[in-house]
């Protein structure tokens, strides 16, 4: 018996692939998308810890309107974390009791002052390790603490709705540590949380094994491709309401060949969704819908998401429903307008606009300079209130490179596209931090040759950097 089995003995042990198998493979995964991976848990560490969705983004991590899932937790104390660059959040907890976190719903119950750091990571890097008849239950969180005596639970949100079903399912959660994983027992769950009492911190998030089908709370989350052509195109993706779930389709959608934007639009479904039953998106007016139906799966476990993909000839306002074949009942419903996406998708005669002001201001550049300018701001939309693309200067740049934290490897490496092998040789070549980090954003700078500018750096950091350095950019771009 394994020292793990003797400290959990009432745990399903699974075992685990090699760390040299498990490195093999996620390296592998990081060439495909382009991203450098120093490891299997450094990678999870580094690339996998995205910012958390809530509400005022639009997402979909807000309490779900059901009549058999009504807030249950509204006597915990609820507490707003600190969002630290790298999408890890750090809530400081001056005395003992149990306290709700805002934005991802986790709920903490601690025995003394303490201070707790969590991360989002996605269920997909961990697919081989949910073995049937168990399912995903809902986010999978990263939890630190500072003191591992002090965290006595932790209670996950779950995605599902029990409804009148609750006493046909068993909740577990899934306990990931080094080499392997173990299916542990939950102390309690509810209409919305799964309860679990505390043995070690590392990975962890619920499952479920039910005899009956399963209903979801939903969401649809809506992308629009950014090009220069007059007609529309859409993704659309329907997905559980799951935050590990959401944040794969934000992944996905972040390293495709095409350029989106999200659409704000109110993603949560107001029926539920249940495995296995069909559903149809209607566009009125007519538009190509592909597929027209599709049978509907949590697709947290898959590497890739499906979507629906809505063309539209013609710019004109129109309405997305989600229908329920079995019922032919609205799931979710939408009306998208063109000013949903305008400051993002200029059209043709904006963007000639913009051209002919760089020309005025920067007569120096060449026509295939000016081309390309134009091309980077149609494609990243980074004509804003009338604000001139001017590119930042050296010391606009040390002010931000002083601001970066010890992650700022992380997040050049996902947000600006930097590779290894270039901080490597900035390293190699200069010793002070500071002056690396510079050295690195006006590598960035010189790459996006016209589009080196505050508004573009902004865009690029928005979802990792600290409010600092966000608010820093932000002042740069109300001086051009």
């Amino acid at each position: 018996m394994s020292f793990w089995q003797k400290l959990h003995p009432g745990a399903h042990f699974i075992p685990m692939p090699s760390l040299h198998m498990q490195v093999c493979k996620c390296a592998f995964k990081n060439v495909v998308l382009g991203i450098f991976s120093l490891g299997f848990y450094e990678y999870e560490e580094q690339e996998e810890k995205e910012s958390l969705p809530c509400c005022n983004d639009s997402e979909a991590n807000c309490l779900p309107l059901c009549e058999h899932c009504r807030n249950e937790n509204g006597q915990k104390e609820q507490v707003t974390p600190r969002r630290l660059a790298g999408g890890q959040y750090i809530m400081h907890l001056d005395t003992e009791g149990t306290y709700q976190c805002s934005l991802t719903g986790l709920i903490f119950e601690v025995m003394k002052a303490v201070k707790i750091t969590y991360s989002l990571l996605s269920w997909s890097k961990y697919a081989n390790l949910v073995e049937k008849p168990w399912i995903v239950g809902g986010p999978l969180f990263d939890v630190r603490c500072d003191s591992a005596t002090a965290l006595a639970s932790i209670q996950f949100p779950h995605s599902l709705c029990l409804g009148d079903h609750g006493a046909g399912m068993a909740f577990k959660v899934l306990h990931i540590k080094g080499g392997g994983a173990a299916i542990e027992p939950s102390a309690d769950y509810s209409a919305s949380h799964v309860k679990w009492l505390v043995s070690s911190l590392s990975p962890v998030g619920p499952l479920i094994q039910s005899q009956e089908p399963v209903q979801y709370h939903g969401a649809v989350i809506l992308y629009k491709v950014v090009d220069e052509q007059p007609s529309l195109s859409f993704r659309v993706y329907v997905a559980t309401n799951n935050d590990s779930f959401i944040k794969d389709i934000s992944r996905a959608v972040k390293h495709s060949n095409k350029k989106f934007i999200k659409i704000d639009k109110p993603p949560v479904c107001q029926k539920l969704l249940q495995k296995g039953k069909r559903y149809r998106l209607v566009c009125e007016p007519e538009a190509e819908v592909t597929p027209e139906e599709i049978e509907f799966v949590d697709g947290s476990l898959l590497k890739l998401k499906s979507y629906i993909e809505v063309y539209l000839e013609k710019p004109d306002d129109f309405t997305l429903s989600l229908i329920e074949l079995e019922s032919d009942a609205t799931v979710w419903k939408a009306k998208l307008r063109e000013s949903d996406w305008i400051h993002y998708d200029q059209n043709k005669n904006e963007q000639k606009r913009s051209a002919v002001s760089v020309k005025k201001r920067k007569p120096a550049l060449s026509i295939l300079e000016e081309d390309a300018l134009c091309s980077k701001k149609q494609r990243t939309g980074n004509k804003a209130g009338g604000i001139e693309t001017r590119n930042l200067t050296d010391q606009q740049l040390m002010v931000i490179a002083k601001l970066f934290g010890r992650q700022w490897r992380e997040i050049a490496i996902e947000c600006l596209q930097m590779e290894m092998k270039d901080i490597e040789q900035i390293q190699a070549t200069e010793e002070e931090v500071n002056m690396q980090k510079f050295l690195l954003l006006s590598k960035w700078r010189d790459r996006e040759q016209g589009n080196g500018t505050a508004e573009a750096l902004y865009k690029s950091l928005h979802e990792k950097a600290s409010y600092e350095i966000l608010q820093a950019l932000q002042g740069f771009s109300a001086q051009c």
